[in-house]
């Protein structure tokens, strides 16, 4: 395991007091940006089962291009991770703790919050759910905030690549869904 994942991971904290407001995402914080994304990946049992295990697995992020570091193969509260975008001197890798999963059977994925040494302050779950007519929607909502100075400086850069972001796990998970 990594210097983050290993022997530092129990001392680096979460990074804001409001740990578990994606769980209601009407009810976000206050003094943060709110992201609220959702899509449609999907129909059917099949397609919730494949989707659910991509989020939970990290395989969606990895998708993406994005590098995972975790200290469990699986989204379950309290794992640490890092995930990691760019390549060479321009990756940059963010700490994040998982902070709750859902226990729900038409509902799989996860939230996970910031962690000191991250440059955003917040939280943001990524979510498949099994609607009763058989649509498979997945959804991200995060809260955040500027953490360090490069953020502050990026100010109204960093809400429309979040946003960007958001949307590309999106077509990633459809893909991945889709997939036998």
């Amino acid at each position: 395991m990594t210097r983050l994942l290993g022997d530092l991971a129990p001392r680096r904290v979460l990074t804001y007091p409001e740990t578990g407001a994606t769980r209601t995402p009407g009810a976000l914080p206050a003094g943060y940006h709110h992201l609220r994304h959702s899509a449609v990946v999907g129909r059917g049992p099949a397609a919730f089962e494949a989707a659910a295990e991509a989020v939970t697995t990290w395989r969606m992020h990895r998708a993406t291009g994005a590098r995972v570091r975790a200290d469990a193969g699986r989204a379950a509260p309290g794992v640490t991770l890092e995930v990691a975008l760019g390549a060479g001197p321009f990756a940059l890798g963010v700490p994040c703790r998982v902070v709750w999963v859902p226990e729900e059977e038409h509902r799989a994925g996860f939230a996970y919050g910031t962690l000191t040494g991250h440059p955003e302050c917040g939280e943001e779950s990524f979510l498949v759910e099994l609607e009763p007519d058989g649509t498979v929607r997945f959804t991200v909502t995060a809260f955040s905030r500027p953490a360090v100075w490069y953020t502050r400086l990026a100010g109204p850069l960093v809400p429309p690549l979040q946003r960007a972001y958001a949307r590309r796990l999106g077509r990633v998970l459809t893909r991945l869904a889709a997939a036998p």
